[in-house]
């Protein structure tokens, strides 16, 4: 298989993506069941808003590009090696709003320029930061977790996660700008496609 066929084919791509949802989506499940519930909720968040392409259109091979998702596998690989979950949070938080915007692009009729689009993810990204915030609160409260230990530490999340959805959008806007992978650019709909 070229790099030809890793970026471009709509089948490869969907194998892949799939594989690395399973891994992301088995994690979360494991997170559900022992010590790490959030954090397994987040994931399978992650699995579910990935998969709504595919559900939509009833097509399987209906995803984003395979090294977006690769960056939700590799937070979720960092955290059961032992990194910490703040650091990996950021990221799975970036990619998660990268996600939302690249199936906008990809899968419905909206059209943002590429520099509008990292504006947007990085919105979004600090827009999905507070809602985590918010779950950590009340995980704090609930199920007696202390994710959230001071004021400060909670701006500095805030800070530190646009960085990363900033740095992230940069590198993605780079990349499919470079490739155009499948699952990055919008699918011909069902009356453009051939009979």
């Amino acid at each position: 298989m070229t790099l030809e066929g890793l970026v471009h084919d709509e089948r490869t791509n969907a194998v892949i993506g799939w594989v690395l949802l399973g891994i992301v989506a088995l994690d979360g499940i494991d997170g559900l069941l022992r010590d790490v519930p959030l954090w397994g909720a987040f994931e399978l968040i992650v699995v579910a808003v990935a998969s709504i392409p595919a559900l939509a259109t009833r097509d399987w091979t209906a995803m984003v590009s395979w090294p977006l998702l690769s960056v939700a596998a590799i937070a979720v690989v960092a955290r059961v090696v032992g990194f910490p979950l703040e650091a990996t949070a950021y990221l799975a938080i970036a990619t998660l709003a990268i996600i939302v915007v690249v199936e906008l692009i990809a899968f419905t009729s909206v059209e943002l320029s590429h520099r509008f689009a990292v504006v947007f993810a990085v919105l979004t990204t600090v827009a999905l930061q507070a809602l985590w915030t918010v779950a950590q609160f009340y995980s704090d409260q609930w199920l007696g977790t202390e994710f959230l230990r001071s004021q400060t530490e909670l701006q500095w999340d805030f800070v530190i996660v646009t960085a990363v959805g900033l740095v992230l959008g940069g590198i993605f806007q780079w990349y499919f700008v470079r490739f155009e992978p499948v699952g990055a650019v919008g699918r011909p709909t069902s009356d453009s496609r051939s009979p």
